[in-house]
């Protein structure tokens, strides 16, 4: 099963995916090609697999891409074989802009993988207040373009099963963990009948 936790940058979800599996063993990530340099906290292979632009566009070309998406001048995208790899007989659960998700939503439908959409929703000064206050210190022309695409990252929520505020860490992760288990059984009771 994928779980894809999307929401405008800025919303938690790199903090929520940590804290979910630091707390449950049986959830696991999968970290995205991206063309963007290692921030001070990210660890290559776990957070993302860092790659050149070059390197990245050759993924494209093979086939080794499910989607991919340019955030922020910077290419982001989900490797087709950790997901199958992981997602079959597992739960992983995965940052994936709403571009992305629409995509793998069809595509892994398709191949019997379970996926699970979760958008999470900050008010759009509660956003810019986290921006501005990140320990990475965004430049003030980052902090814009992020806040530009707030609009159009809203406009996608339909697209998803679930839709909830993250505006308590503590409350987000319970809610997201029930969701998980709920949709875990679900599947489990589906392969089984």
């Amino acid at each position: 099963m994928l779980v894809i936790l999307s929401g405008v940058a800025g919303a938690g979800k790199d903090t929520i995916i940590k804290e979910l599996t630091k707390r449950d063993t049986s959830i696991s990530t999968v970290p995205a090609y991206t063309t963007r340099a290692p921030r001070a906290d990210d660890i290559p292979g776990v957070s993302y697999n860092f790659v050149s632009k070059e390197e990245f566009l050759q993924l494209i070309e093979n086939g080794d891409i499910y989607e991919y998406d340019i955030h922020h001048n910077h290419y982001y995208g989900t490797s087709k074989k950790l997901i199958n790899e992981k997602a079959r007989d597992g739960i992983v659960i995965k940052d994936i802009d709403v571009n992305g998700t629409e995509k793998l939503k069809g595509l892994l439908k398709d191949m019997g993988i379970k996926v699970v959409t979760i958008f999470l929703r900050v008010p759009k000064e509660e956003l810019q207040r986290r921006l501005e206050n990140r320990i990475d210190q965004l430049s003030h022309e980052e902090i814009t373009l992020r806040l530009n695409r707030f609009d159009y990252e809203e406009s996608k929520m339909s697209i998803y099963d679930y839709v909830m505020k993250n505006d308590d860490l503590e409350k987000a992760l319970d809610i997201i963990q029930t969701i998980i288990k709920q949709e875990h059984r679900e599947e489990i009771e589906e392969k089984n009948k």
